[in-house]
């Protein structure tokens, strides 16, 4: 009976490396999610921005939920606004999202949303 003792300790300590793995998975899936909704709200909003005749990227920045903003790049190219986020996290820079909302080509023309994500 004695050579059980401490068998359930080394178990535990042995798969600590797996569950650490699935916590980081689940994590960095978690932040790709919300960076993906916070680019494609911003870019959407750019996109209305510029219906309205008013300055896209501003509108777009200011969509943008607070810890997003430093991690945005947000380019306006005649009627398409693009928004890319890098979420946080160690997998942040290979689970860019970025998101396009193209305005049209005249202003009664509702803007058209595209999402995609993935690495840039």
């Amino acid at each position: 009976m004695r050579r059980a003792d401490g068998q359930s300790t080394v178990e535990v300590i042995g798969l600590l490396p797996l569950l650490l793995a699935v916590g980081l998975g689940v994590f960095a899936f978690l932040s790709a999610g919300a960076a993906r909704e916070a680019a494609s709200g911003a870019a959407e909003a750019g996109a209305v921005a510029l219906l309205q005749d008013r300055d896209a990227r501003a509108a777009a920045r200011g969509a943008l939920p607070g810890w997003s903003r430093r991690r945005t790049r947000i380019t306006v190219a005649g009627r398409r606004v693009e928004v890319a986020v890098t979420p946080s996290g160690p997998f942040g820079a290979r689970l860019r999202a970025t998101a396009s909302a193209d305005a049209g080509t005249s202003p009664s023309t509702s803007p058209l949303v595209t999402t995609s994500g993935g690495a840039r």
